[in-house]
Parts: structure tokens; sequence; C-alpha cells
């Protein structure tokens, strides 16, 4: 092998090390998929897509309502969406949910989802926790029945776009 085919090779080797550190560090600190299992998120989300979500923008800022999050319980991982801010008091009656007193408007759902939402609460939320359902009301296990508040730390990251299937292709609502 002549000197300017071992420098190409060398010079391969070494984009080819540098693209996987750089995949690793994205994959570990910044960015990781998710497959969403189950139709609790239906129809924002469906059983099977794959979604990209953020690991770095809770490190710098809270999670926001309606921001739809990961959520690290053991044994798996959830997918929902965020209602209640940490000191607010949450309710749903007659299908209408009440943040601090006052109807909080849900454009993400249809207004069949809504009128089939039973009724909960008052319940104040504790601080450094936050208060979350799946877009699916009728069989979300959520803050409602089964998950609680959610803590802060167990919010590992932000959904932010569905890679597959490819025809679901976009950043989530």
């Amino acid at each position: 092998m002549d000197n300017n085919h071992k420098k190409e090779w060398i010079g391969w080797l070494k984009i080819i090390i540098i693209t996987i550190m750089v995949a690793f560090f994205l994959r570990t600190f910044i960015f990781a998929t998710s497959i969403v299992e189950g139709e609790s998120m239906y129809p924002t989300l469906q059983d099977g897509e794959r979604v990209i979500f953020n690991k770095v923008v809770y490190a710098m800022d809270d999670p926001h309502r309606g921001d739809v999050v990961i959520i690290q319980q053991s044994p798996k991982n959830y997918v929902k969406r965020i209602i209640g801010m940490p000191g607010e008091t949450i309710e749903i009656e007659n299908g209408r949910l009440y943040i601090d007193g006052e109807i909080y408007q849900q454009h993400f759902l249809s207004d069949e989802v809504i009128a089939q939402t039973s009724n909960f609460g008052p319940l104040e939320i504790p601080e450094d926790n936050y208060f979350v359902m799946g877009d699916n009301r009728l069989i979300s296990k959520d803050s409602r029945n089964g998950l609680g508040f959610i803590p802060r730390d167990d919010i590992i990251g932000k959904s932010e776009l569905i890679i597959y299937p490819l025809d679901e292709f976009g950043w989530i609502d």
C-alpha cells in the first residue's frame, strides 16, 4: 500500500471514529429515542411510533404546561402531557379542566374526549411535582389513577419529533 492510500485510510478512520463519538455524545446527553406503547396519548401519539426526545431542555428550564414529556418510573418510561404545575389546584368537573379555579382550554383534545373525561379533584399539586395526563383520557394511566404526582427529577425529556413511521414524521404539538 502506497503512502497516499495509507493517508486516505487513516483519514477515513478518523472521520468514522469522530462520527461515532459525536453520535454517542448526542445519544447519551442530548437526544434519545423512545417507542410509544399503548393508546394513552392518542391522537397526538399512536402505539408503535418512535419519537425523539430532548434530554437537555429541562436542564436549562422547567417543564411547561402542555409539554409532552418522557417520565422515568420503574419498570418503564411513560409519555404524558403536563397539565398541572407545582402549587396549582387541579379539578375536572363535567369534562371541564379547572386550574386554580379557572377553566383551562385544552386545544389539543377533541370536544368528544373532553366530554368523556371523568370528574376529579380538587387536588393541590405539591411543590417540585407535576400533574400529567394522557390525551386519550378514557384509558390513560396518569396522575389521576396510578402515576400520581410526578417529581421533577422523574421528567427526563421533552418529546419533540415523531420519526417513525415516516408518514407520521413531524413535530409534536
